[in-house]
């Protein structure tokens, strides 16, 4: 086994074991950041902007690709190392552009939506009580609302304005948490024309009830978090003061026993 061999078989498996550490304490890090969104999205208030150093997107999504082209580079070496990392990274970049592309299509900020569903609602039927149609009002309100719930009015009613089926159109607000009711209201008074200003006004008291009952629900679970970590904190003064003396006592008159 000659010494160039050791060398490029021993670079590149230091440089994996280099990036798989990075890997893992980004990891670490991201998996941090999710609980500490989670607890702050449990208790009802928004995470405060924080001044650290942030990586730029661009550096972060050429990361990946980098680090393969040199890893593929390291392994093959010569040109035609250069032409395969070259076209490892292509690939790889590639990729992760198409991942990115379909996660920014299929997030969905649930709780902004839960949070402006009866909003919403009220805005529709106050549009209906003044005369509007249903598809106007639709598309009224969400442009003038907009965000997730504003999106998908505004979306629906354009397409339904254009001929669209009313089924299809209203798709994408039947998906938002809570709105599957009101989509469904729209679309069957996009059918037949009836009146829609009582029925909606319903719906946004019924998703106002769920509101507060999803707040009374998180508010629970945050006094639950709360007292555990309160309660460990005082169980070794409990274990100190309460439960050692007695094990202390009923050991000493077993031994004195004897």
């Amino acid at each position: 086994m000659s010494a160039e061999f050791v060398h490029r078989l021993g670079m590149p498996g230091g440089t994996a074991l280099a990036l798989g550490w990075v890997v893992w304490r980004l990891d670490t890090v991201r998996r941090r950041r999710q609980a500490r969104h989670r607890v702050a999205e449990l208790l009802g208030h928004e995470m405060p902007v924080r001044t650290s150093f942030e990586v730029p997107d661009t550096v972060r999504r050429l990361m990946l690709p980098a680090g393969a082209a040199c890893g593929a580079w390291m392994l093959a070496g010569g040109a035609g190392g250069v032409l395969l990392g070259l076209g490892t990274g292509a690939v790889l970049w590639r990729w992760r552009d198409r991942q990115a592309a379909a996660g920014r299509a299929e997030t969905v900020d649930t709780a902004e939506a839960a949070r402006r569903l009866p909003l919403a609602a009220d805005l529709l039927a106050a549009c209906i009580t003044a005369g509007a149609g249903p598809v106007v009002a639709a598309q009224a309100v969400g442009e003038a609302l907009g965000g997730p719930v504003g999106e998908a009015l505004a979306r629906g009613a354009a397409e339904v304005r254009l001929g669209g089926e009313p089924a299809v159109a209203w798709r994408r607000l039947a998906a938002l948490p809570g709105a599957a009711v009101l989509a469904r209201l729209l679309e069957r008074a996009g059918e037949s024309g009836l009146p829609a200003a009582g029925p909606v006004a319903r719906i946004a008291a019924d998703a106002r009830a769920e509101w507060a009952r999803t707040a009374t629900t998180r508010a629970r679970r945050a006094a639950v978090l709360i007292s555990a970590p309160v309660g460990l904190c005082f169980l070794p003064a409990f274990i100190a003061t309460g439960v050692l003396p007695v094990v202390i006592g009923l050991a000493g008159g077993v031994v004195g026993g004897r």
